[in-house]
């Protein structure tokens, strides 16, 4: 469950720190100084909380290592496996399906836009 919940946060800091940081590109040279002042907070704070995400993330996977040295002990070498397996691919599946929400997220708002625009 913790695994879940720091790599689900690790994604959506990192969703939001690549939209601030799209955004600041996408600022003109006649664009506000507040404006720029606020989105480069914004882009520090939230680089803060990346760091912050990835030291609990190391510590999630420490913890991760110490349950499957105890679980080694007391299962069988195929089980074993079979969980060690699933602990990477429940991973891998979380970020795959975040990226596939932003995706659609991100169709939707485009298409918004396109409506908008007509």
């Amino acid at each position: 469950g913790d695994l879940d919940k720091v790599v689900n946060l690790l994604l959506s800091i990192s969703g939001r720190l690549a939209r601030v940081e799209t955004a600041l590109g996408s600022l003109g040279p006649h664009a506000p100084a507040e404006d720029k002042v606020a989105l480069r907070e914004k882009q520090r704070l939230l680089v803060a909380q990346l760091e912050d995400a990835k030291e609990l993330k190391e510590h999630v996977g420490r913890r991760e290592e110490a349950v499957g040295a105890m679980v080694a002990r007391y299962l069988p070498a195929e089980h074993l496996q079979d969980y060690q397996h699933f602990v990477k691919m429940k991973s891998a599946l979380i970020a795959e399906q975040r990226e596939l929400e932003e995706k659609i997220k991100l169709g939707q708002e485009q298409l918004r836009c396109l409506r908008e625009s007509l």
